[in-house]
């Protein structure tokens, strides 16, 4: 849709006869939140924003202070592709703000806006262009693949690609621009890449495609899921996340004359995300089950690193294509699909930031399985590792001052409030592994 203004947003749902109007955001953890307004509501809306119970929201207000607004973003305005065509329904994302109508800060779409606002202040805008994995299954009590295909498989064996096609067509309709899809490596595995797009937009982007993949598998009576590593001893899912900043209409990471074609802006935005990827981990790899994906083995990075052709790599710079300098990017390849995008990209921006205000020098790519050096060698190179657990994650990212800047003090610390209820509740379960492993001996 073509909507820049309130004007806009209410001709087309007159004229199109919209029956709702669902109004999104997410909480603090990423999950996506929403409430339906008709269209008598709208106006009101779109000028003063819709009330609603802050306290009830993860990591939002306390109930002494929980009347929030969620403002709607015309620009936002899609058709949901699954409603009914003669009744329909559109999507706006929001932004949340206090009574007095200024920014809440709690909201991660706005924590965002924050980050991309600072780059927009040096004179960068923000490309994004993330690749979503996920698996099908045939419900969501036991994960049971959909199909039995692999790398690249088409049919017979891609029987579920039927269902990413119709996903595809689905996202389309809201104009989504897709790039590749196809079956990945493990059973039930696959992957839809999405056209890059300017950041925000993006993140919005990425909420809708993880709405619609998990919509359209319902409605064909299967379960999909981004968690991370659902299945033990298969790849895990991943969320390799291209990026790369703009002057104008000329990308900044490009330089015809380096070696990697890639100019000192690029070299130490890679550089801000090696030296901070230890602290960031804790909210691009959120979750529990995201550290068992982060293991050696399975195409998941470990190791700090950068190189152009080595996948076993954290970074990988994508091969310059003569006359395509504008593709010229990044590839951060630790992220999961089971983050909070919204803060996820924050803290990726935050990193690459920081390293080209600090200049931060660039070390040797490496070209080499690193999953085939030994301690000793890793040491002496001196590569290190991403954390191996929540918890890690959380004491690193405790004592960052970069994450704590770029998400601000109420995420910050209502993040790791979460967190270490997480890993608390984790730690002092007793998992199915210990009583086959421990009961019938000890």
């Amino acid at each position: 849709m073509i909507c820049s203004t309130k004007e806009d947003v209410m001709k087309i749902v007159k004229e199109r006869d919209v029956s709702f109007i669902q109004l999104w955001f997410t909480d603090v953890l990423g999950y996506l939140k929403s409430f339906a307004i008709t269209p008598g509501e709208l106006d009101e809306a779109l000028d003063e924003g819709m009330g609603f119970d802050g306290s009830s929201i993860e990591g939002f207000a306390r109930i002494e202070e929980s009347d929030m607004i969620a403002k709607p973003d015309p620009t936002t305005l899609e058709f949901l592709p699954w409603r009914d065509e003669e009744k329909p329904v559109v999507r706006m994302f929001c932004d949340i703000l206090e009574p007095d109508g200024t920014h809440y800060k709690g909201d991660p779409r706005y924590a965002f806006k924050r980050l991309l606002q600072k780059a927009k202040d040096q004179g960068y805008t923000f490309y994004l262009g993330p690749e979503l994995e996920f698996f099908y299954f045939t419900d969501n009590k036991n994960p049971i693949p959909l199909d039995e295909g692999s790398y690249f498989d088409t049919t017979p064996l891609d029987t579920a690609g039927q269902l990413r096609r119709e996903t595809i067509f689905a996202l389309q309709k809201i104009g989504i621009d897709i790039e590749y899809s196809h079956h990945e490596v493990a059973p039930g595995q696959h992957e839809i890449d999405m056209r890059y797009d300017e950041g925000l937009r993006m993140a919005d982007k990425t909420m809708t495609l993880k709405i619609i993949v998990k919509e359209i598998a319902r409605r064909n009576g299967v379960y999909a899921t981004f968690m991370p590593k659902p299945i033990f001893g298969i790849n895990g899912s991943g969320m390799h996340t291209h990026q790369s900043l703009f002057k104008s209409d000329q990308n900044a990471f490009y330089n015809s004359t380096d070696k990697y074609h890639l100019s000192d802006i690029g070299k130490s935005y890679v550089a801000g995300l090696l030296k901070h990827a230890r602290e960031i981990t804790a909210v691009t790899n959120q979750w529990v089950n995201s550290y068992k994906r982060l293991v050696p083995g399975y195409e998941a990075p470990v190791y700090i690193s950068w190189a152009r052709r080595n996948r076993s790599t954290m970074i990988r710079i994508p091969m310059y294509k003569p006359g395509k300098e504008k593709a010229t990017r990044i590839e951060f390849r630790s992220p999961d699909p089971a983050c909070n995008p919204y803060l996820a990209f924050s803290v990726m921006l935050a990193a690459g930031l920081k390293g080209i205000e600090k200049g931060y020098p660039l070390p040797d790519p490496i070209e080499e399985d690193l999953y085939h050096f030994s301690p000793e060698k890793r040491k002496e190179m001196n590569i290190h590792e991403l954390p191996g657990n929540l918890y890690e994650s959380i004491l690193e990212v405790e004592k960052s001052e970069l994450v704590r800047e770029a998400l601000g003090d109420h995420i910050f610390y209502k993040f790791i409030e979460n967190k270490k209820i997480e890993w608390d509740r984790y730690r002092t379960h007793v998992s199915q592994y210990e009583l086959d492993t421990y009961l019938p001996k000890l």
